[in-house]
């Protein structure tokens, strides 16, 4: 890693994460590791981990399934454990069973690797990173991968956390403050998408969580500073000041459970960085 002003930004999107996931496959399969910093969101979270644990497939392997009883969304756990997603399946039993994790690997990374998080108390965003704590960093994960409403809130060092995508869903701003002016941009949705203003959940929201104004706030203006960064991205893309690849085909849901549609959207984002690796290559110097 010479280039200490690379950066990676990775979307996330639930299992929309496939296609960052086909996309990060390829670059580690061409023995590509030069970013020093990855900053991920949600899925984007997970995917930023298992890149810098070099684990080849294995968010595809936790996303994409066959066998239905080793998946992570269904009725019967969201009424028991009040979640949409299995959240003790994806951060429990998936890194430390089913698909260990290589915690070895990670934590004797030079990367620096920064999962975002929502803090409920104050609705801002936070950068966390663990370094030697196993059970810290999948609580990390987990906590920027809890939707809410869908997700109970998730606490570290005493403090209530949400998804990071609330308060900062893209973090390419944040790896400029942090001196990363050369950034690969993985993003989850399709060219010109922009979020809607919440309506019909309003009032959810303010019921749900009454309790913490600064969330309640965060969360309806979401789609302002989502649509703001965007915005940003699109511009500085067109100036050459970024490099971002995203999908060029119909999205999957969020929610998608589909083992062919997921597969397919994975196989996308693998062939598009096949596509565009020599151009990333160029736009980073290399």
């Amino acid at each position: 890693m010479t280039n200490k002003n690379l950066g990676l930004v990775l979307e996330g999107g639930a299992t929309r994460g496939v296609f960052t996931a086909g996309v990060l496959d390829y670059i580690m399969e061409q023995g590509f590791y030069e970013f020093p910093y990855v900053a991920g969101v949600s899925a984007g979270a997970c995917n930023a981990v298992d890149y810098v644990s070099r684990q080849i497939g294995r968010t595809r392997d936790c996303t994409i399934h066959k066998d239905k009883s080793q998946g992570f969304i269904s009725l019967k756990t969201a009424i028991k454990k009040k979640s949409l997603f299995d959240m003790d399946m994806l951060f429990d039993r998936y890194p430390n069973e089913l698909y260990p994790f290589d915690y070895d690997t990670y934590f004797q990374s030079e990367v620096q690797c920064e999962l975002v998080v929502t803090n409920c108390i104050t609705g801002c965003a936070e950068y966390l990173g663990e370094r030697s704590n196993r059970e810290r960093l999948m609580k990390i994960c987990r906590a920027s991968s809890s939707i809410p409403l869908a997700s109970p809130m998730v606490k570290i060092d005493g403090m209530p956390y949400l998804d990071g995508g609330l308060a900062d869903s893209i973090p390419i701003i944040r790896s400029l403050k942090t001196g990363h002016t050369k950034n690969v941009i993985v993003l989850t949705r399709n060219k010109g998408y922009r979020k809607k203003a919440p309506k019909k959940s309003r009032a959810l929201y303010q019921t749900a969580y009454r309790d913490y104004p600064n969330l309640v706030k965060t969360i309806l203006n979401r789609y302002h500073v989502y649509n703001k960064t965007l915005s940003y991205i699109e511009k500085w893309e067109r100036e050459g000041k970024v490099f971002v690849i995203r999908p060029e085909v119909p999205e999957v849901s969020r929610t998608e459970q589909d083992y062919d549609a997921l597969m397919a959207f994975y196989q996308h984002g693998y062939d598009s960085m096949e596509d565009k690796f020599e151009a990333m290559l160029e736009f980073l110097g290399r």
